[in-house]
């Protein structure tokens, strides 16, 4: 069927204003990393780009970003394990309150980050602080990889409910034992989605800041960082430069992950998740 050309136009350019409404906040910061000035005045009067090389010879941003960096895979790797693991458990057996087990999972995403900091700073002081645990790179993990979980664990869900369990079966029934059922029958069909949620749960935690705020304690990430230094003039267009640093970062793995998911994206349908469930 042939749109009506007014109906083409207006489509266009509803699609022009909503990705300006989303993109061009980010091009005004990304111009401002080129600001040859302390001061901030838009129109940018001055060009230049040695703000580059004064944001790489920061000791700050270098330990803060070596941080995140840290920080990210770490609790990455941890959502990869828990976050397969449940999928598979949730994927492949009936038991009794499967779909409770499902809704308790996804929760930690759609809680306020306020909220999940709140919960998990006063549990490492009061809790865990008598036991020796005391704020820092690992209580940071800890907190991202509640929501990491979740993105692994839906990426890799999907995948497994658009795949016959039927393979598995005719696996064992050739003498595979689980582990080799596993390694030769289902991680081959569920590599990607694990690549796919692995990229999407590494973009949140270098992204993240609420949480982070709450279980950091001393130590910085590269959010923090901006966040603590933003308050300071002199120093708004090494802010400016490690801004675009971190859009770049957070666009390299997305879009990767959204290359990989493909056609299927992230989520099943509803036929499919009704077809899964019968």
């Amino acid at each position: 069927m042939t749109e009506p050309l007014v109906t083409r136009v207006l489509l266009r350019l509803g699609s022009a204003f909503t990705l300006a409404f989303l993109y061009f906040p980010l091009v005004v910061i990304g111009l401002y990393a080129f600001n040859g000035q302390v001061v901030q005045r838009w129109p940018i009067q001055e060009w230049s780009t040695e703000w580059f090389s004064v944001a790489f010879e920061n000791e700050g941003v270098r330990t803060a970003l070596k941080n995140s960096i840290v920080v990210g895979l770490v609790a990455t790797a941890i959502a990869l394990v828990l976050g397969t693991l449940a999928s598979l458990a949730i994927a492949r057996y009936r038991f009794f309150g499967r779909e409770t087990v499902t809704f308790v999972i996804i929760l930690p995403i759609a809680l306020p980050g306020i909220i999940t900091g709140l919960a998990l700073q006063a549990t490492i002081k009061d809790v865990l602080g008598p036991w020796g645990v005391v704020f820092g790179l690992g209580t940071i993990v800890i907190g991202h990889a509640t929501f990491c979980v979740v993105v692994v664990y839906n990426n890799v869900l999907a995948r497994l409910r658009r795949t016959a369990g039927s393979l598995d079966e005719a696996s064992a029934d050739l003498g595979a034992d689980s582990w080799q059922t596993f390694r030769y029958v289902m991680f081959p069909q569920m590599r990607t989605a694990l690549l796919a949620g692995g990229l999407l749960a590494f973009a949140l935690s270098f992204d993240e800041i609420i949480v982070t705020i709450f279980t950091s304690g001393a130590q910085q990430t590269l959010p923090i960082w901006m966040y603590s230094t933003l308050f300071r003039p002199s120093e708004l267009p090494i802010v400016n430069v490690v801004a675009l640093f971190v859009v770049i970062v957070s666009i390299v793995p997305v879009y990767f992950a959204q290359r990989l998911a493909g056609a299927e994206g992230i989520a099943p349908t509803r036929t499919e998740q009704a077809a899964a469930d019968s």
